[in-house]
């Protein structure tokens, strides 16, 4: 009795055994065993998302004019999300940016200003959608001479597309917008989505740093005695740090303004001779200026055919420049300026 048992006991154990291995051989045979899915490289799809984004995309890049008179114009918003920033010099000493924006859909930006004609020409080089509110007379005129898409926000049904957040009575740093309303506007309006040209800026398809032997940690900038921008390198992000008057340029994000690449470009600026302050800058031609990238810079030159034409840059040998992939800011200067590299 105890042997048949013994035996039936057996048979079960095959008999489960049988079904435990079911699905992990195949004809007698083991599965093959599964290939691991590699890891992807952060810093290829880093760069590759940058291109995919910013660079090879037929999305029409948005122009926006943001105020920077002063310390009521801060902080600002928005300007963390665009890949490209021009600041420029205006009259009484300060400057403004113009802040282009592709493939990001932020929600709040500015306080949004006026128009001054020479922000055209890098308008025109970008083809963007030029987004400002208000304009002086000869960036009025200049914009309707060029053809250029634009909303105003002073001029009829373009007003909506703004809101204002005043901080007390009559104040004019207040007006905002975001890429959505811009977008819907500009539907309407009836301007095109797509665009095919490149500007002038070439990218390398990998990071890489410049020359050890011209240290940038920090850049100065003073455009006027009123006002006064720079960088501090920060190693670990390996980005440059933006400052206002030695202090962080910080956004209402809680962000601090940070670029991959800086270009300063040396442009002489004279008064426009109209009766007013206003500023008239030469962007064609030829002139000087700085790369800076990854904690170091180089000696560059730069080139402007006529005022809708790509500003072409180079390095001092002549070969072209390509820049690093990342976010970008041009500070265009006078020659004059005081500038210091440490």
């Amino acid at each position: 009795m105890k042997k048949t048992m013994f035996v039936c006991f057996l048979v079960m154990v095959m008999v489960l055994s049988g079904c435990g291995g079911a699905g992990k051989q195949t004809n007698g045979e083991p599965e093959p065993t599964a290939t691991p899915t590699p890891t992807a490289d952060p810093v290829a799809v880093e760069i590759e998302n940058f291109f995919n984004t910013y660079v090879n995309t037929k999305e029409r890049p948005i122009g926006i004019m943001v105020d920077n008179d002063n310390k009521d114009a801060r902080p600002h918003a928005g300007l963390e999300d665009a890949y490209l920033i021009y600041e420029v010099t205006v009259e009484g000493g300060a400057t403004r940016f113009l802040a282009f924006f592709r493939g990001v859909d932020t929600a709040k930006i500015g306080p949004v200003r006026s128009s001054r004609h020479y922000f055209l020409d890098y308008v025109m080089e970008n083809n963007a959608i030029y987004t400002h509110y208000g304009w002086s007379p000869k960036a009025s005129h200049d914009i309707s001479a060029f053809g250029i898409n634009n909303i105003n926000g002073v001029v009829g049904s373009d007003g909506n597309m703004f809101w204002r957040e005043q901080k007390y009575k009559g104040d004019w740093h207040s007006a905002y917008t975001s890429i959505q309303k811009i977008k819907e506007t500009a539907v309407a309006k009836g301007y095109a989505q797509e665009t095919d040209r490149k500007n002038g800026i070439q990218y390398a398809e990998a990071y890489f740093d410049l020359p050890a032997d011209k240290v940038a940690n920090t850049i100065d900038l003073r455009y006027s005695g009123f006002y006064q921008t720079g960088y501090r390198y920060n190693a670990e992000k390996k980005l440059y740090e933006k400052t206002i008057h030695g202090q962080p340029h910080a956004l209402q994000s809680g962000e601090t303004l940070s670029v991959k690449n800086v270009i300063v470009q040396l442009i002489h600026d004279t008064s426009l001779g109209d009766g007013s302050d206003r500023r008239e800058l030469i962007t064609t031609g030829s002139g000087k200026g700085y790369y800076f990238t990854n904690g170091a810079y180089e000696e560059i030159t730069w080139s402007k055919s006529s005022r809708s034409g790509d500003t072409i840059y180079k390095k001092a040998d002549g070969t072209p420049l390509l820049i690093n992939p990342g976010n970008t800011m041009v500070n265009i200067i006078s020659p004059t300026a005081n500038i210091v590299i440490q």
